[in-house]
């Protein structure tokens, strides 16, 4: 079996970039793309610096988060281990950029040039629109490394067969070869020489080592490699090493876990009222079309919406396919049950609901790229937050029915245990962030937010709900007070998650390599913060 891998020596790096440009170059790449980039990391206070290179790229996991995430099956993973994009496929919903830890995915909605709107005659000849609205990355020179093997080159050691960066590297820093075969040049150079590969810990199985004397010395835990990087603080001077925000989950994609959330959380209440045999038709229909709601705003975020039926391709593996799936059953078997009254259908769509809520949540526990999503416990956040959500809607609406006029003591409980699941699940949630570490700027657009949250998401509610009930003729309006101020902080808390606190994973060394005569350095892992 064949599994091509790269290394980067980091004591021969010499941060030339020149492998930027010969990607560059072979590839065609937008100005505003960067497959292979060249991190320069200055660490130490003088005379003790160091300075180190660092080639970084898409890492051909042996388990790409990517793949598994991707509706559409555009992203793949070849027997010999090369991780490619269909770009007729790809629906430009940029979920593989969340899910990659090493920000190797790319995508433009417009074509850039390297001199503003006025492409040059190269750029002209060489555009490929179809690269545009769509994910993209580094293929390790696919086509070269596939055209060398017909001609029975051998990829590494050929350079017709062996990537442009690799190629082009003038200190030799660079190899590439098949890790599977013992005899290889890669297998002996990590057969013989200290290694380590990025983020680890985050169980992708990257494909992309990295040489280094005395490696070794730097083994650890992520909370070790943070606690020897702190250290360094107010000593690394570094650019595009830190965690920074996610560039395609914007106010649209938060919309759509917003509307999604409230709308199936109305729904599973306005389902329990119709058990009851009380008239909740039409808040039924408001809910679906809150979810609708959140759907469309997806489409308006994704690069080809004309492809957007392509999500339903990959179910068996991806949770945003799932999602659409449970959609296409919860919308006829809604509408079917509140049409002709028919409690089954109602009650199957109730339970898709639950499910639909329960995929959102997933969706963003697959973002492997995204520490402050990734934890597992967002995910009975966010279950709890829609089912308050949706709740607080039903209790603000009740004062204007008066059909449901007698749920209201029940309803007003019912979303009081709701909003203190949801605080509970809140407060682990952070806890548990804050023990496995996050990105330093995730965690405090995530703690700010603690006292308006425990305030208008908690007391504000409970307090409104507890004199309701002895207030008399008032009740229903403190009923209506709490669940608006319910609905309105999981709004908030949301939009806040996704378009504020989503920091990337950044970029991290276990060690920094020996220059020259000095001596070997700790652990680098910028940005990031432990409780």
């Amino acid at each position: 079996m064949t599994r091509w891998a790269m290394l980067a020596d980091l004591d021969r790096c010499v941060g030339c970039q020149t492998c930027v440009a010969a990607c560059r170059h072979a590839n065609a790449t937008s100005p505003a793309v960067q497959w292979r980039k060249v991190l320069d990391i200055e660490s130490g206070s003088y005379p003790d610096t160091r300075r180190t290179f660092v080639p970084v790229g898409c890492q051909h996991c042996d388990d790409p988060p990517c793949m598994h995430v991707c509706p559409s099956t555009a992203t793949r993973k070849r027997p010999d281990g090369i991780v490619t994009i269909d770009y007729d496929l790809c629906i430009g919903c940029a979920y593989c950029d969340v899910a990659c830890p090493y920000q190797a995915r790319f995508k433009i909605d417009a074509p850039r040039f390297a001199y503003g709107q006025t492409p040059t005659a190269n750029e002209i000849e060489r555009e490929d629109p179809d690269m545009i609205g769509v994910a993209q990355k580094c293929t390790f020179c696919v086509n070269r490394v596939d055209a060398g093997l017909e001609r029975g080159l051998t990829p590494g050691m050929d350079p017709e067969a062996t990537p442009a960066c690799v190629n082009s590297c003038i200190a030799g820093a660079l190899h590439f070869g098949d890790v599977d075969n013992p005899d290889s040049n890669v297998s002996q150079l990590l057969a013989t020489q200290a290694h380590f590969r990025m983020h680890e810990d985050v169980g992708t199985g990257p494909r992309f080592y990295y040489l280094c004397s005395d490696a070794e010395q730097s083994e650890g835990s992520g909370a070790e490699l943070v606690a020897q990087a702190a250290s360094e603080a107010g000593r690394l001077r570094a650019q595009g090493v830190e965690p920074t925000h996610q560039k395609h989950w914007d106010w649209k994609a938060a919309g759509n876990f917003m509307c999604g959330g409230a709308g199936t959380g109305l729904f599973v209440f306005a389902a329990l009222a119709g058990l009851q045999e009380l008239s909740a038709g039409w808040l039924g229909v408001v809910a679906l079309a809150l979810v609708a709601a959140g759907l469309f705003l997806v489409l308006l975020k994704i690069g080809r919406p004309w492809r957007a039926l392509n999500v339903l391709r990959q179910p068996q593996r991806s949770w945003m396919a799932r999602e659409a799936w449970i959609a296409a059953v919860l919308f006829p078997a809604a509408l079917a049950g509140l049409w002709f009254g028919n409690l089954p259908l109602i009650a199957l769509a109730a339970i898709s609901a639950l499910l639909f809520l329960y995929a959102q949540a997933m969706i963003l526990k697959e973002a492997k790229g995204i520490p402050a999503w990734r934890e597992p416990l967002i995910v009975p956040l966010i279950v709890s937050t829609g089912l308050a959500e949706g709740g607080g809607l039903f209790l603000a609406t009740l004062p204007f029915i008066s059909a449901l006029k007698p749920l209201g003591e029940t309803a007003a409980l019912a979303v009081i245990m709701l909003v203190v699941l949801r605080s509970v699940a809140w407060r682990a949630y952070l806890s548990a962030l804050k023990s496995s570490g996050a990105p330093a700027r995730a965690l405090d657009c995530l703690l700010s937010f603690r006292v308006e949250f425990l305030v208008f998401g908690l007391i504000l509610p409970v307090t409104s709900v507890a004199v309701g009930f002895v207030s008399g003729d008032t009740g229903p309006i403190l009923f209506a007070l709490a669940g608006l101020a319910v609905f309105v902080e999981g709004w908030r808390l949301k939009h806040r998650l996704i378009t504020r606190a989503g920091f990337n994973q950044g970029f991290a060394l276990k060690h920094v390599p020996t220059r020259g005569a000095d001596r070997s350095g700790g652990a680098v892992k910028p940005g990031w913060r432990f409780s």
